[in-house]
């Protein structure tokens, strides 16, 4: 059973940028995986998705520009990181990992077809 543990949230001023770390039991090969995350009173969104091992992305529109998705080179640890960050982007961030998926196309942010999640990590943005 994959498991998936997010660290690096917490209190950032506005025009900070974060690192927020996604970290798994074992190696994600062949998996797509995603940064989600939710605001309050707000329904989850989908912030960017990794896939292993080609490497391909996606990011949200809110995002594009700001963000940056990476993985380690074991493949055990995806990284969001976030610069030039906005009130709006107080949430707790999730990850999550699709077994043999991909992150192109229109259903990368669809969270049925994430098969495992973690349990977030609350980003707060205020002065």
């Amino acid at each position: 059973q994959l498991q998936l543990v997010e660290s690096g949230g917490g209190l950032v001023q506005p025009g900070g940028s974060l690192r927020l770390s996604c970290a798994a039991s074992y190696a994600l090969d062949y998996y797509a995986i995603g940064w989600f995350r939710q605001a309050p009173g707000k329904e989850r969104e989908g912030v960017s998705c990794i896939s292993t091992p080609g490497g391909g992305t996606n990011y949200a529109d809110s995002v594009k520009g700001r963000a940056t998705i990476s993985t380690d080179s074991a493949k055990k640890t995806v990284y969001l990181h976030l610069d030039t960050l906005k009130p709006e982007d107080t949430a707790v961030y999730y990850c999550a990992a699709d077994i043999y998926g991909a992150c192109y196309g229109n259903s990368w942010d669809r969270e049925s077809k994430y098969d495992y999640w973690g349990q977030g990590t609350q980003v707060t943005v205020s002065s």
